[in-house]
């Protein structure tokens, strides 16, 4: 595999931690550009071997945070890359290479293995939170603040930004803004009601790489404490894959099976949908931050999915009138803007 040369220093840490001799060279190929403020490596070398390095930018607190999950989660028996090495002055990780195969990859393969590895992976969840929050090692293992109200504020703020003004150009008068923002803070309030656990926060087919037949996390550097249905959400309404109606409510019936947080189904699938809507409005926002304001215009692209599992979400509700108007009002602005030649104005 051809790469590009390391820098010294970090190719002295690479090899200190592979057990590799000092004058064994190595080869870094860059991997694909993430939302995260980090940049990814493969290195390899001449004996065919190969892990992967994360240079992570410390600014963003949650990437310091990383190699300290990921320790406390093997411990739990809850799949993760093994971190070969850490160096937090540097702002370097060395993990092992999983492969390039994620859950995405197996989007329009027949059902019965797709429902396998998504059952899989749903079992592996359960195991994370279902831990314990009092016996949670914090001074061991730092995490970001958990979600409470300011985080669901920052959310639906980011949406409301990076979203409905940057993409869709839409400004929302005063009374009907006021009238969503009371709507979706008792959204806040309700989810806040509910369980709190470990939640990985960013639980969607490219988070899930498949090594050896079995689903393995990563990006979990954003875990926090949360709503156990955050992360359903994120995992059965991920704009990235189509599910049928059919599987995803087989799919959160296997979760539920496993799981004992003491609702009803019609109360368990309530909950869900409505945080459901919750991530989807954050998704959407990062869609626009990272599409428009980083540059990354492929995250443009999910956007239409991700407005129809919006809308889908709270058609579920009858608690999210104004949310489901506002979403009617962007797909149309985005409809419209489809049929425009590239670059034209909105």
């Amino acid at each position: 595999m051809g790469g590009i040369a390391m820098r010294p220093e970090v190719a002295r840490f690479a090899r200190k931690v592979l057990g590799l001799e000092d004058s064994t060279a190595l080869q870094a190929a860059p991997l694909g550009k993430r939302g995260s403020d980090r940049a990814f490596f493969r290195v390899t070398w001449p004996s065919k071997g190969s892990a992967i390095l994360i240079d992570y930018d410390p600014k963003r607190q949650e990437n310091c945070y990383y190699a300290s999950i990921a320790h406390f989660l093997e411990g739990i028996d809850v799949p993760v890359p093994h971190v070969l090495g850490h160096d937090p002055a540097s702002h370097l990780v060395v993990t092992e290479d999983l492969g390039e195969t994620d859950l995405w990859s197996f989007r329009g393969s027949q059902t019965d293995l797709r429902e396998g590895l998504y059952r899989q992976t749903l079992s592996a969840v359960q195991r994370f939170h279902s831990f314990p929050e009092k016996e949670f090692p914090k001074k061991r293992v730092p995490l970001m603040e958990p979600f409470d109200r300011h985080l669901y504020q920052w959310e639906r703020d980011y949406f409301r930004g990076h979203f409905v003004k940057e993409v869709c150009h839409i400004v929302l008068n005063l009374p009907f803004s006021g009238a969503l923002e009371t709507e979706l803070s008792r959204l806040a309030d309700r989810l806040m009601a509910g369980p709190r656990c470990l939640v990985h926060r960013d639980l969607q087919s490219q988070n899930v790489m498949i090594h050896r037949g079995r689903p393995v996390f990563i990006d979990f550097q954003g875990m926090r404490f949360g709503s156990p249905f955050y992360d359903l959400g994120s995992f059965l309404c991920d704009p990235y894959v189509e599910l049928t109606d059919e599987e995803r409510i087989d799919y959160l019936s296997a979760y539920y099976s496993l799981s004992d947080w003491g609702y009803n189904w019609d109360t368990f699938t309530d909950l869900f949908w409505e945080a459901s809507a919750q991530r989807l409005m954050q998704a959407l926002g990062a869609y626009g931050f990272l599409g428009i304001s980083k540059g990354l215009r492929a995250f443009l692209e999910h956007i239409p999915a991700a407005l129809n599992n919006l809308d889908m979400a709270a058609s579920h509700t009858t608690d999210l009138p104004h949310l489901r108007a506002l979403v009617g009002r962007c797909r149309a602005v985005w409809t419209e803007r489809i049929g425009r030649p590239e670059g034209a104005a909105p």
